[in-house]
């Protein structure tokens, strides 16, 4: 039975964050990225407080897909220390769950 994950990521524009979306659902490394309304984030960055509008994406994986799908949004993200939080996924609607497997399964990520 095969493991799943989403991962948190926050993008700095809706056209980053749909670059980002595109290219991992293409790429196979997720089977479903949502792209949510613009968030206010506010963090320590190079010794003061930084605000910031962001935008906020959730990408549906396997747990076998994190390392390569954490490589990828490094690669095409402009920030040089990207948000990229995995959580792991305890319960899924079944239906939703072969849907996901489906959808990476019939390549490698990447591929």
């Amino acid at each position: 039975e095969p493991e799943f994950c989403m991962a948190y990521v926050t993008a700095p524009s809706r056209e980053e964050a749909r670059r980002i979306a595109d290219s991992l659902v293409e790429e196979r490394y997720a089977a479903c990225v949502n792209i949510l309304g613009g968030i206010e984030s506010c963090y320590w960055w190079e010794g003061s407080v930084q605000p910031e509008e962001e935008v906020a994406l959730v990408a549906k994986t396997t747990s076998q897909g994190v390392d390569p799908l954490m490589k990828r949004v490094t690669e095409l993200h402009s920030h040089e220390c990207p948000c990229i939080v995995t959580i792991p996924l305890s319960r899924l609607h079944e239906p939703f769950a072969r849907w996901l497997d489906d959808q990476m399964s019939p390549v490698e990520p990447g591929k």
